[in-house]
């Protein structure tokens, strides 16, 4: 029995360690029981059923994606209804920003210091553009649905706009701590696992929804064990592809003197998607956004023929596809562009003397980085064509909605895979602290202080 629990306390770390981890754990469970809590809190003013009517006339636009995201939030519209978009897309405009502004590339290289200030104003820059959001959408609430009690907002005016304006803010400031607080104390990365959350919440209703069709005989059993497979081959799919990279091999010159060594060979590891779950969102957002105004204008008396503009541009249409594919490509290339620099690899390889065989340091390293890495932005960028645009096909062809489309299987697949390498990073840093202590390494280290002392 004792050689079982010391092989278990080798595996996964001492009893301090598994203790910790566990409380990460809890921490992260109770941070998104919170999280979930919260999207049943509506903001007052709102008439729920109404605007859930007008949510489900206006289905297939901006406003479902966001609906996904928030868990529902959107539709109930509660506090949490922006979820953490705001923050996301003020992060990733300052990181564009942080390559092509002065001053951001400065504070980039003032290491620690500089990184608080710009997740300071990244805060900042949440908040102008979560209050824009939350006033412009109850600004446009007002002027839906009927008049009186069948209203979505049956009394609008001053004190709507600020009641409303200022609880979304605060939901999203909100969630945006309860992100950091998760990433600083629990396992993962908080906002990813917050957008997890709301994808995976809405999953057990669809997949009812699915087996209920079958058994009404709305759809073939068959059919339905064919996207279970389609399903399960498509997880397998992302998990092997944002598992793959392309290896560059390098060769670190010998040093010479006292302690000589051999030439070293190590490569540079570059992934077939550099770029993440941003291009998929950011297309979503983009081919959407048109559909959803023109829906919504098309309402109104001489603007009709918007209506047909907004029903071309919903998923699953020709226009839709073509649109959304190219922003895909698009933003595969350019967010690939902002995040790896060949230029800075190029020059680091050559600080730290190592090349590339048959490559010369320098300009001709850069230009050859570049080339590897267009090949493998090219393959990276047609993966997120075929998971994204593979459920919207079959929507179309088949007529039957997938628990979650090609943009959330992605987000769910790769956060879960974010966290999981990060659990097994945990365990295995408390593992080589047990082996530390069993080895008495630190009290060997205080012995050696005290003798130079």
């Amino acid at each position: 029995m004792s050689s079982r629990q010391e092989q278990v306390e080798k595996l996964l770390g001492n009893k301090k360690g598994l203790g910790e981890l566990k409380s990460r754990i809890l921490f992260v469970i109770g941070a998104l029981v919170v999280y979930r809590m919260g999207t049943f809190l509506p903001v007052p003013g709102v008439n729920p059923q109404v605007l859930a009517d007008l949510l489900q006339q206006n289905s297939g636009g901006l406003l479902d994606m966001f609906n996904m995201f928030s868990g529902g939030a959107l539709g109930r519209y509660s506090i949490f209804a922006l979820g953490v978009m705001p923050y996301i897309t003020a992060a990733i405009i300052m990181q564009i920003l942080g390559h092509t502004m002065p001053t951001l590339r400065e504070l980039k290289k003032d290491g620690e210091t500089g990184k608080r200030k710009i997740t300071q104003y990244t805060r900042y820059f949440t908040i102008a553009l979560a209050g824009f959001q939350a006033y412009s959408i109850s600004f446009s609430l007002q002027k839906l649905g009927f008049v009186g009690a069948n209203a979505v907002v049956p009394q609008p005016g001053f004190g709507f706009l600020f009641t409303a304006t200022i609880s979304l803010t605060g939901g999203t400031m909100f969630l945006m701590w309860l992100g950091e607080q998760i990433t600083e104390r629990g396992i993962g990365n908080g906002i990813s696992l917050i957008i997890f959350a709301g994808i995976v919440v809405n999953l057990p209703s669809a997949v009812f929804s699915v087996f209920q069709m079958v058994s009404e005989g709305q759809l073939n059993a068959l059919t339905a064990i064919f996207l279970l497979a389609l399903a399960l081959g498509l997880t397998t799919f992302i998990v092997f592809v944002e598992r793959g990279q392309r290896r560059v091999t390098m060769q670190f010159a010998r040093r010479g003197g006292r302690q000589a060594t051999q030439a070293q060979t190590s490569y540079l590891p570059m992934k077939i998607n550099m770029s993440g779950v941003i291009p998929p969102i950011f297309a979503s957002s983009l081919v959407l956004f048109p559909g959803t105004i023109a829906s919504f204008a098309g309402q109104n008396e001489g603007f009709e023929w918007l209506t047909d503009l907004s029903q071309q541009l919903s998923p699953g249409n020709t226009l839709y596809l073509v649109f959304y594919g190219a922003l895909i490509v698009f933003f595969t290339y350019f967010y690939t562009a902002l995040t790896f620099n060949s230029d800075e690899t190029a020059d680091n390889l050559k600080r730290q003397s190592a090349v590339i065989p048959g490559i010369r340091p320098g300009k001709q390293t850069a230009n050859y980085l570049d080339g590897v890495l267009n090949r493998v932005t090219l393959w990276g960028s047609m993966y997120l064509l075929g998971v994204c645009l593979l459920p919207d096909i079959l929507n179309s062809a088949l007529a039957v909605p997938f628990a979650i489309g090609g943009t959330g299987l992605l987000i769910v697949v790769v956060v879960a895979m974010d966290s999981m390498a990060q659990l097994q990073n945990h365990l295995v840093s408390q593992q080589y602290e047990s082996v530390l202590k069993k080895s008495d390494i630190k009290n060997y280290r205080r012995s050696s202080s005290k003798i130079r002392r």
